[in-house]
């Protein structure tokens, strides 16, 4: 990650079906440079379940665009060919390309088999409500449209550990496969929610398979020598075996280099939990902050009763910052997603102030932030003025260490030192209740400089004191920035 690194993810869930995304992207590359983005996170690129498909339900990882499959050729977001001219036109541009990497599960399969299985408990998967019986499913992958390029590995039951679904009978639930070596990953190996999270949804794949193991690797190494992609956004986490994330992670890393970016996503608000899966892969991957966004998400809904001096409780900001992906909202969190977890429109300004211009973390801009949301249900269309305000604070001013003033329930901000190359700094302000001011440090290096907010929602002039100390100001649910007068760019 580059010095004041920003990623962006550029999809949500309700993009239009129309096959231009890869198109979109690739003529915004440019623009997206000019504003400081330095990593594009993709949407999943292969053939899913069918052309609606946003890519999570995974068909064949060999597809990405190129195939007449699942009655279409494209993807949602267009075709091979366009793919490849969107991540050329990024790195052009000094962007690397980071892909959404679905390895939990396989669905659509194109035959079904029958192997014997038996059904247990969705609350607690490691208790059997059926003796082993013989049951049909959806298992067979053979990738027809495809004919055996790139890879003639077939998919069969053997290769999975369960199945939403007996065909024979048309009961759905969670089906444990039965077979030799089988079974859900170690209690260790994966979240413990449910008895043991190892099955989510779909066909599961087992990676205590070695002919699994073999085929995904040799996948990995295609894909990334296919796309020319610089990281990994591995998916679900939650839900694979640990062990085997960690044995991935040091192939491609051992094939493409130690600086190819891995970031895991683990929806789990307990920071011990995150804690203890960062040290099972050695510390040397970044993980999504998911109790951060709550943090935010939470004083979103309920300022008047929420305290911001505790916003960072728990969170990888706080505890692990070298290793947090700082987010505000992404496409699970969003209105109408399982996982919906909504920052409320009028907090979004404060929370891109606060993890766009802090030193914590690597953070993350989300597509519908900035250009607006599709989906009719969410009452939001982006703030692109906003955010392009801090952004420009963040290629200019956001640098050095930061010094944060967390001494009021309802306001709080921080300063950042600067840096030999950008000395200035800046003095963040936010407010969830009535206009407040905050006394901050800003270094006596300004000693008698003129700040004011270069947001531009306060109009008075601050003076830096002897001490380096002053006074800053901030609206009522607002956020102020302050940095040198003569600093600005005209």
């Amino acid at each position: 990650m580059s010095l004041n690194g920003l990623m962006m993810q550029y999809f949500e869930w309700d993009l239009p079906n129309d096959g231009n995304h890869w198109k979109r992207l690739r003529d915004d590359a440019k623009h997206l440079s000019e504003k400081g983005i330095t990593a594009v996170w993709i949407p999943p690129c292969f053939k899913g379940t069918g052309q609606e498909d946003v890519g999570y339900g995974v068909y064949d990882l060999y597809d990405l665009g190129e195939f007449e499959q699942k009655g279409t050729t494209r993807t949602k977001y267009g075709t091979k060919e366009e793919l490849h001219e969107a991540i050329d036109a990024l790195h052009e541009q000094g962007i690397q390309v980071y892909a959404d990497v679905v390895l939990n599960h396989k669905a659509a399969a194109d035959e079904t088999e029958v192997f014997k299985a038996f059904q247990v408990d969705t609350n607690d998967r490691q208790k059997a409500i059926s003796d082993e019986h013989e049951i049909e499913g959806w298992t067979h992958f053979y990738f027809p449209g495809r004919k055996g390029e790139y890879s003639d590995f077939e998919w069969h039951w053997y290769h999975f550990s369960g199945v939403s679904k007996d065909e024979k009978t048309g009961t759905e639930g969670v089906f444990q496969i039965v077979g030799d070596g089988k079974g859900w990953a170690d209690d260790g190996e994966v979240s413990n929610e449910f008895g043991n999270f190892d099955y989510l949804m779909f066909a599961d794949i087992d990676y205590g398979h070695e002919e699994v193991i073999e085929e995904t690797k040799k996948w990995l190494k295609w894909f990334i020598n296919e796309t020319k992609i610089d990281g990994i956004r591995l998916d679900a986490v939650k839900h694979i075996k640990s062990s085997m994330v960690d044995e991935l992670v040091n192939y491609v890393r051992a094939e493409f280099g130690e600086d190819f970016f891995f970031v895991a996503e683990y929806w789990e608000q307990d920071s011990e939990v995150l804690e203890q899966y960062l040290a099972n892969q050695d510390f040397d991957i970044s993980m999504m902050d998911v109790r951060f966004h709550y943090a935010l998400h939470e004083a979103s809904v309920d300022p008047e009763n929420y305290d911001l001096t505790q916003l960072f409780d728990g969170t990888l900001y706080h505890d692990n910052a070298k290793y947090a992906v700082t987010f505000v909202d992404n496409h699970d969190s969003q209105p109408g997603q399982s996982l919906a977890s909504f920052v409320e429109p009028w907090f979004k300004p404060l929370a891109y102030g606060i993890i766009l211009l802090s030193s914590y973390g690597y953070p993350c801009l989300y597509y519908p932030d900035y250009y607006g949301y599709y989906a009719e249900d969410v009452d939001y269309d982006g703030n692109q003025e906003l955010i392009d305000k801090l952004l420009y604070i963040r290629q200019q001013f956001a640098y050095g260490k930061t010094e944060s003033y967390l001494d009021d329930a309802r306001c709080i901000g921080f300063t950042r030192s600067g840096d030999d190359e950008h000395p200035e700094g800046c003095a963040v302000v936010i407010s969830t209740a009535d206009e407040n001011e905050k006394e901050m440090n800003v270094g006596s290096l300004h000693a008698g400089e003129t700040y004011v907010d270069v947001i531009g929602y306060r109009e008075e002039e601050v003076t830096i004191e002897e001490d380096g100390s002053a006074v800053f100001a901030v609206g009522a649910g607002s956020i102020s920035v302050w940095v040198p007068k003569e600093k600005i760019e005209a």
